[in-house]
């Protein structure tokens, strides 16, 4: 346990108002490396899980034809954000081609709203639930207000004042606006691939089950996917609290941070152009 706490220390000490981006930093690249991933890639499921941001995507067809490609661009962009933060040029080209796709489309800022929520309390409460630790306050609130300088440079009004009323927020849109639809449920089955790949391969035979079993009920309802047999459900969640305790009592802070060599993604193996990432026609509006 040397050392298990030393990020949780340093981050204790820092003002989440002036050192948000340096905190979320640290949560994704060191604290939570594996959490934080498979947190952003729920958060990425549940956005499209709105019948009005569903049908948006079916018409661009990225996500059930180009799938591969549109979860790694999508991927890329977040993360040149996350790493490089809006005052640096890679993080202004990632933002700014974040913007050039999403111009075309006429997307209301409550579905902009919501997708930037999923990003918000998604991975937090996957944290809270099967982190090593619960994610402090100082990173609840660095994680929102990371999102919320993203929300405000995408030009998304009304954005809840804090983390919980965020949460608030995100929890009542979905009573009132997640419901059963054949466009996120198509979406779901053509995006499963990013879910199947954080299994482990001993687990294979039971892939499809155990991706099930991460979806919350409001999830599985909307996408029309069957909730899995109650022992693939306690045996993922027993396994996944196991996991929790063993970092805890035996794990260390990463030594080399994640995307120390840079990011990798398989739709571009020899790498990328920030200005290239995103569907191709998009960028006849540059």
């Amino acid at each position: 346990m040397r050392g298990r706490y030393a990020n949780l220390t340093r981050i204790r000490t820092l003002d989440p108002e002036r050192d948000h981006l340096d905190i979320y930093q640290t949560m994704l690249r060191r604290e939570f490396p594996w959490d934080m991933k498979l947190g952003l890639n729920l958060a990425f499921n549940r956005s499209f899980s709105i019948p009005a941001i569903a049908a948006v995507h079916m018409t661009t067809g990225e996500l059930t034809g180009r799938t591969q490609k549109r979860i790694d661009d999508t991927g890329l962009l977040m993360y040149e954000m996350v790493l490089n933060g809006f005052d640096q040029p890679r993080g202004r080209d990632a933002l700014r081609r974040v913007n050039q796709i999403h111009r075309p489309h006429d997307i209301s800022n409550t579905d902009f709203l919501y997708v930037l929520g999923c990003l918000v309390v998604i991975p937090t409460r996957w944290l809270t639930e099967y982190g090593w630790r619960p994610p402090c306050c100082h990173e609840r609130q660095a994680t929102y207000l990371f999102y919320r300088d993203l929300g405000r440079r995408m030009g998304i009004t009304d954005i809840p004042g804090s983390y919980e009323e965020f949460e608030t927020w995100f929890d009542a849109h979905d009573v009132a606006h997640l419901e059963p639809n054949d466009d996120a449920a198509a979406i779901e089955r053509a995006t499963r691939t990013l879910m199947l790949t954080r299994i482990p391969r001993v687990f294979g035979p039971l892939g499809n089950a155990l991706v099930t079993a991460m979806y919350d009920a409001p999830l599985r309802r909307a996408t029309r996917v069957d909730t899995p047999a109650w022992p693939v459900r306690a045996g993922l969640h027993v396994a996944l609290r196991v996991r929790s305790r063993l970092q805890r009592w035996f794990g260390a802070p990463r030594a080399t941070a994640l995307f120390a060599d840079g990011i990798n993604a398989k739709s571009y193996p020899d790498g990328y152009e920030i200005s290239h990432l995103g569907p191709q026609h998009n960028r006849a509006h540059e």
